[in-house]
């Protein structure tokens, strides 16, 4: 007899992680989880191979794919499909971009389980879930009382172009890793020196470093 409860796909590329979660959304008695991937080429394979997913759970960081194009990949692919992020990374940063890409919530690794059953319950559900403090900047920035920080700011590309020079990437890699052309890559610099209100290339790699290490 076929399972009744909600079944979820797993993706993120720390298999300790994969595990927690695992063990977590299993012992709740509520979902099943039918699939695991420590990839996006992983997690495609995985979700052709499965033919009912109720819901998938992402990782920002994946090894082969960034986070948001990859959940714009799996809109793309079924638009029905219900996507949460469970992320490291800043949520003040990615929520929101997590959310227009189509994702419907988002949840940091360091909260509290009980959130993310809680997430996992409204999302499978039908409804959005963010955290409290992140309803609140949303519902400011939609009343235009909020000021954007200077990483806000940035587009999602520019985000990931910041990202990888935080990593100490070159022009070149940048390029490769994005399929772009090299001019483009610098475009994006400019446009990131300019929306940061730095100085030049040099404040620029400096401020990346930064935040990068600050998202770790």
């Amino acid at each position: 007899m076929a399972s009744s409860k909600p079944r979820i796909v797993i993706v993120d590329d720390h298999p300790v992680m994969r595990m927690g979660l695992v063990q977590l959304l299993t012992s709740s008695g509520e979902f099943e989880v039918c699939g695991e991937a420590g990839s996006a080429e992983e997690a495609i394979e995985v979700l052709k191979n499965e033919n009912e997913v109720d819901l998938v759970i992402v990782d920002m960081a994946l090894p082969d794919r960034n986070g948001i194009e990859f959940i714009k990949d799996l809109k793309t692919m079924d638009r029905e499909l219900k996507c949460l992020v469970v992320s490291s990374h800043d949520e003040n940063v990615y929520a929101e971009r997590a959310l227009r890409a189509g994702a419907r919530g988002y949840v940091m690794k360091n909260q509290a389980p009980r959130l993310l059953i809680d997430g996992v319950r409204r999302v499978i559900g039908g409804g959005v879930f963010v955290c409290e403090n992140m309803v609140a900047k949303m519902m400011e920035s939609i009343a235009g009382l909020g000021g954007s920080s200077s990483v806000s700011a940035l587009t999602d590309r520019e985000l990931e172009v910041f990202r990888m020079i935080g990593e100490g990437k070159t022009t070149r890699e940048i390029a490769g890793l994005l399929n772009i052309g090299i001019r483009t890559v610098d475009t994006h610099r400019t446009h990131i020196k300019d929306k940061m209100g730095l100085r030049d290339s040099a404040e620029v790699a400096y401020r990346a470093i930064q935040w990068a290490e600050s998202q770790s």
